[in-house]
């Protein structure tokens, strides 16, 4: 309980890297918990760095901006990363040096403000520090305080008439197989071609798509989905936009390998790279690395497609990750979800912030 007079405040962080390791940013914003009302705003650029240094970037902006505004203020931290949560709750030790000195940067800063507590949300409950966050790695730094925006008196503002929901549609399609995907081989950031069968099945997609009246096609550059996506457009007589945030999750030392092969060859980094979504593939990227860089690639998409019908070309991780963001549930879903070669999935997204899964994993147009 709060003590009386007390002022409540709550911080949303975020940082994400366009690499990871690459360019950076953070962003924070810190709320009155009783009006909602965003009283400050950090984004900035960290150079080249990890998600997670970022994401303390964010943490310890948005903590100092709340120990600016009020001292004595009981504080709480919203973050969709469980790694800094866990962390700063003192669930998870902090190994990374680079990590140790921001999360002492931290705890600084939060032992100088009132009670302070961590709570991880979903990503599509942080999607203002997340923007601002990308507004950081796009060169557009934010610091904005309440105390400078004008002063309006309510009984002069005629309030708007609320915009309607525009609902854009993805269509979400796995490329075609490849020789690694019969023997269900970790196919990550390799250039294998499509096999006879793999440029059967997106030929078999085309079709399908031509159906559905695509706007715009999005694909992952990676030359699998490149030559899917190019089979496709060309019926639908479409450019193809590529984005780098699409690709398929880096398995490192496990590209290749079959699971058997991976469990024989790297038994503990494979049982850990599994059992944990943060966990990243010896030599590789983790599941959460590669959410991150999808939330951006879905918010880009997003904001210059707005209520368009888009076929995005990409692979099995960003596919269930795409998904997973759609039914507002965690990443390790990732694993409890099965995606065929050239398989249809659609999500759709209201501007309005609802959204729904509408088809999983549909095949009917390769029989």
């Amino acid at each position: 309980m709060s003590a009386p007079g007390t002022r409540r405040l709550i911080i949303e962080a975020d940082g994400g890297s366009r690499g990871n390791p690459g360019p950076a940013g953070y962003g924070a914003l810190v709320r009155d918990a009783e009006t909602r009302r965003i009283l400050a705003e950090r984004a900035a650029s960290v150079g080249r760095a990890t998600n997670n240094v970022a994401e303390y970037g964010g943490l310890v902006a948005g903590l100092q901006a709340a120990l600016d505004i009020d001292p004595s203020a009981e504080v709480e931290v919203r973050m969709d990363s469980k790694l800094v949560v866990e962390q700063m709750s003192g669930r998870w030790k902090v190994k990374h040096p680079d990590m140790q000195k921001l999360a002492l940067q931290a705890q600084q800063l939060a032992r100088q403000l009132g009670r302070v507590r961590y709570t991880w949300v979903p990503r599509a409950q942080n999607s203002a520090a997340d923007a601002l966050a990308n507004s950081a790695m796009d060169g557009k730094p934010v610091h904005r305080d309440a105390a400078v925006e004008p002063v309006v008196i309510e009984d002069d503002v005629q309030p708007a008439e609320p915009a309607p929901a525009v609902t854009t549609l993805t269509h979400l399609l796995r490329h075609g197989r490849t020789e690694h995907t019969p023997e269900r081989r970790y196919s990550g950031r390799n250039q294998l071609p499509l096999s006879a069968t793999g440029r059967a099945e997106a030929e078999a997609a085309a079709a399908r798509a031509g159906e559905l009246g695509i706007d715009v096609v999005v694909a992952s550059p990676l030359r699998r989905t490149r030559e899917t996506a190019e089979i496709v457009a060309g019926r639908l007589r479409l450019p193809v936009e590529y984005d780098d945030d699409l690709v398929e999750l880096d398995f490192g030392d496990l590209e290749g390998l079959t699971l058997e092969e991976a469990r024989t060859k790297h038994p503990l980094a494979t049982r850990r790279f599994l059992a944990d979504v943060s966990v990243a593939a010896p030599g590789g990227e983790s599941v959460a690395d590669v959410s991150a860089r999808v939330a951006r690639a879905r918010a880009r998409l997003l904001q210059r497609h707005a209520g368009k019908s888009v076929l995005v070309v990409s692979h099995v991780t960003p596919i269930k990750l795409l998904l997973a963001a759609a039914l507002d549930v965690g990443d390790a879903i990732v694993h409890r979800v099965f995606l065929e070669a050239a398989s249809m999935s659609t999500a759709a997204w209201s501007s309005d912030g609802r959204s729904s899964v509408r088809l999983v994993n549909d095949t009917a147009h390769l029989r």
